[in-house]
């Protein structure tokens, strides 16, 4: 797909009809901010950034770049970690950053109306003074937006009991690539038809871009409660883990960090975390007090039971804040001590928790690369973080196919690629190993019939059916995935 000057020159007379001069970025140095988003191993620098305010602004920038072919990446927070906001070179993005008021909060039917560029943590603080909060909570919470989360069906420390994105949101107001508003869900629980809905979250940007996001809000629990526990032995954390669960306790979050994790974080934040152990395990329950308190025996007595070394319940709410707060920080702890890091994302069945641990240690002596575990252990989802040098010739390849490894592994036992970082561009080899023939035709067929002509997001989540046969050809010749060329910085 290629953009003649003339047709650039065309577009930039087209965008400068509806936005004024300040809402559109053509300087190269504008646009470097735009070029990747958190996977910043791949960047472009697109045509430009339009940063509309309102929606019809939006509408008609979409019939612009739908009658002029030219593709259009949507762009939140850009905190991603999947590529997923990464620049088409012969495209404009699309920035919802100045989307970013939230417009009605409804305390009678636990409700939130709001912008797409609305950060995630504002919801929240919006509300706590009538004892509410928005469910969803990413790490990068502070930061991403809520447009960001309904297109990677985000989750957090506490979708365990909460539920991700796809859980939290009632309704969606989007624009086609065609220019059309359409308003997708509604403020009931259900409503004839197929659920578009759960089809909008998750779609990467797409299929459309959202304007406007209708929202659950949460009543808070009457008490919430922190057990830390401490293990010599990762395998122990891990079966500790499924013991919760198949025990029938849920509780609001349930978190696993590795040694390296631990270590980076304590570093960072002083948690509190016990720098010797092999693992940690932090489990928030909540509810009533009675709840809490039967839950908490029984949750004591299975941590023991699995040889955890120590077990502290947090005193204080600052004190529940504050070891939160060591998980919530690992992702740039771990930046501190290594000088780059790939944060892989996948999902799997809890059953297999120690098990992928041990190979993904295995990985890691395979590869001499070294892994800090972070993740949400309750549901499954690990957020390897391996670490390596870019600078250093052939490191950021042996850091990729490390991450394909785990991914395939993922499937293998009977997991997915993604938990709720998204597919984006990371992931697309991956999505060979996941899905068959079949399945990805239908994923176009999906593709097409909102998105005839491919402009938004193009090249993204779903690859081709003939980049997964290369790839397969590749696999067996060669025992692993490779990634596309992209520039590298």
């Amino acid at each position: 797909m290629k953009t003649a000057p003339d047709q650039n020159n065309q577009l930039l007379q087209y965008l400068g009809d509806i936005l004024p001069p300040d809402a559109i970025l053509t300087a190269k140095e504008d646009l470097r901010p735009y070029e990747c988003d958190g996977l910043t191993a791949y960047r472009h620098i697109p045509l430009a950034v339009v940063l509309p305010t309102t929606i019809e602004q939006v509408q008609l920038i979409m019939k612009t770049c739908s009658r002029l072919k030219v593709p259009v990446v949507a762009r939140g927070a850009g905190t991603g970690l999947s590529g997923g906001a990464l620049p088409h070179e012969e495209g404009i993005i699309l920035s919802l950053a100045r989307f970013n008021q939230i417009l009605d909060i409804d305390t009678r039917n636990l409700t939130a109306r709001v912008q797409p560029g609305v950060r995630n943590l504002a919801i929240s603080q919006a509300v706590d003074h009538l004892g509410l909060f928005y469910a969803p909570d990413p790490s990068s919470q502070i930061a991403c937006s809520i447009g960001g989360n309904v297109a990677e069906n985000s989750g957090g420390v506490h979708c365990l009991k909460y539920g991700l994105t796809v859980h939290n949101v009632l309704e969606i107001q989007l624009v086609t690539i065609d220019g059309e508003l359409m308003t997708i869900g509604n403020d009931r629980l259900d409503t004839p038809g197929y659920d578009l809905l759960a089809l909008m979250t998750g779609s990467e940007g797409m299929l459309g871009v959202v304007v406007e996001v209708l929202v659950k809000l949460t009543v808070k629990p009457d008490v919430v409660q922190v057990l830390m526990a401490a293990f010599d032995e990762v395998n122990d954390a891990g079966d500790a883990v499924a013991a919760i669960i198949s025990k029938g306790i849920i509780p609001a979050g349930l978190e696993m960090m590795d040694n390296p994790a631990i270590r980076a974080a304590e570093d960072f934040i002083h948690a509190g975390y016990p720098l010797e152990a092999g693992a940690i395990l932090l489990c928030e329950l909540d509810g009533s007090e009675d709840e809490v308190n039967e839950q908490a025996a029984k949750v004591t007595a299975i941590l023991k039971k699995y040889r955890a070394g120590s077990i502290h319940v947090a005193k204080t709410a600052s004190e529940r804040a504050r070891l939160w707060a060591g998980r919530k920080s690992a992702f740039p702890a771990v930046g501190r001590i290594s000088p780059d890091y790939y944060c892989m994302d996948g999902t799997i069945p809890r059953k297999h928790l120690a098990h992928v641990l041990q190979k993904i240690n295995d990985f890691s002596q395979q590869y001499d690369l070294g892994v800090a575990n972070v993740f949400h252990a309750g549901d499954g989802n690990l957020h390897p973080l391996i670490l390596y040098d870019a600078n250093r010739p052939g490191e950021l390849e042996k850091a990729e196919r490390f991450g394909a490894d785990i991914l395939e592994l993922c499937v293998k036992v009977g997991g997915s690629i993604t938990g709720e970082h998204g597919v984006g561009h990371e992931k697309l080899d991956s999505m060979c190993v996941q899905f068959g023939e079949a399945e990805l035709e239908v994923f176009h067929a999906v593709k097409r019939a909102f998105d005839p002509d491919e402009l938004l997001n193009p090249g993204k989540a779903v690859p081709t059916l003939h980049r997964c046969a290369e790839l397969g050809a590749m696999h067996v010749h060669h025992g692993q995935l490779s990634h596309p060329e992209l520039p590298r910085f």
